[in-house]
């Protein structure tokens, strides 16, 4: 190796082209380079990493958007009867698929069923008709929207009974809360199927009377959970400051107990969703649900299982809806336990 000497011309690089490293202040080193992010967005930031929760919750969005656009925009009418159309099987345009085309098997053999009923080219019944000649799939649309609605203004008694129950036993405490959980345990006692069939004594059958015996006894769990919440709560430093302070007890629950424990309700809510579901599902399979011509998916179960060995398809479609709705609502709740818990490791 030949070392540089005073005789080569060795290029030098302009001092113009050096900056002067800047001295890191005490701001730079203090700077924090993550994004500064509340309790709600850092949850729903380990929620997208749910792959499984994430999924559920586009599901369940696109079904709750297709119910609702349905009110307005539907196949064909679900309540409409037409005996010409009786038990026809599904046939979607496109398709010729033994089963999708519109033949059914018939003493052996694949029969066409819509030229056999005079059915129009042009008019398609996408899962078939059921045994007054209504269209499956507008009273899935139907049933599926009516379920979710008595699902979610079930939650909603929950969150505003239960809520406000266990708030106000776990603040007060003493002879309040033990007489208070010992109504709790007199009211869950009582069957929610004898709930019903006394709202149905008083009450025409229906959502009303459904909603009513939900909202008697389901909020009973959210109002235990409230209390257990509280009463773990009602000793930390931060609320003994409030009581020292002079602050009253409802504005300490409002302002302090209640943001504290939202994460925990927003889950009870998320699991008390698919129970209420199934309850109406329940109580119209056995016919103490809706009156016809309104579908639920518990009425399309009801009638689908009667005709389940020569028309399956009457009882597959409402028992998979049902099944992907209530998988989908757990599946949510799940990811939101594990979300909105600090303490689970990404």
């Amino acid at each position: 190796m030949e070392w540089p000497n005073e005789n080569h011309n060795i290029s030098q690089i302009p001092a113009s082209d050096f900056l002067p490293l800047e001295k890191a202040t005490e701001e730079k080193r203090e700077e924090i380079a993550a994004p500064s992010l509340n309790f709600f967005q850092d949850s729903w930031r380990r929620l997208k990493k749910n792959k499984a929760a994430v999924i559920s919750i586009s599901l369940l969005g696109i079904i709750i958007l297709v119910s609702i656009v349905t009110i307005f925009v539907s196949p064909h009418d679900p309540t409409a009867q037409n005996i010409n159309y009786i038990n026809l099987p599904p046939r979607i345009p496109g398709i010729n698929i033994d089963g999708l085309n519109g033949t059914a098997a018939v003493g052996g053999q694949m029969v066409d069923r819509y030229n056999q009923a005079n059915v129009p080219s042009d008019v398609n019944f996408l899962l078939g008709t059921d045994g007054l000649g209504r269209d499956v799939l507008s009273r899935l649309f139907m049933g599926t929207r009516i379920s979710l609605l008595i699902a979610f203004i079930a939650a909603l008694f929950d969150i505003t009974i239960g809520v406000i129950y266990g708030l106000i036993s776990g603040m007060i405490g003493g002879r309040v809360d033990n007489g208070m959980q010992r109504f709790l345990e007199i009211l869950s006692g009582v069957p929610n199927l004898v709930v019903m069939i006394l709202m149905l004594v008083v009450f025409e059958p229906g959502i009303f009377s459904i909603v009513a015996a939900m909202a008697i006894t389901n909020w009973i769990p959210m109002a235990r959970i409230v209390r257990a919440q509280t009463l773990k709560l009602k000793d930390q430093e931060y609320v003994l400051a409030s009581k020292t302070m002079g602050e009253p007890r409802w504005r300490i629950a409002m302002k302090h107990i209640l943001p504290n424990i939202s994460s925990v309700i927003i889950i009870q809510m998320m699991f008390s969703i698919p129970t209420a579901i199934f309850f109406e599902a329940f109580l119209s399979f056995i016919g103490l649900g809706l009156i016809p011509p309104n579908a639920s998916l518990g009425t399309l179960l009801n009638e689908g299982y009667r005709t389940f060995l020569y028309l399956p398809y009457l009882m597959w479609v409402p028992a998979v809806t049902i099944s992907v709705i209530m998988i989908c609502f757990n599946l949510l709740a799940d990811g939101l336990r594990d979300a909105f818990d600090p303490k689970m490791k990404e």
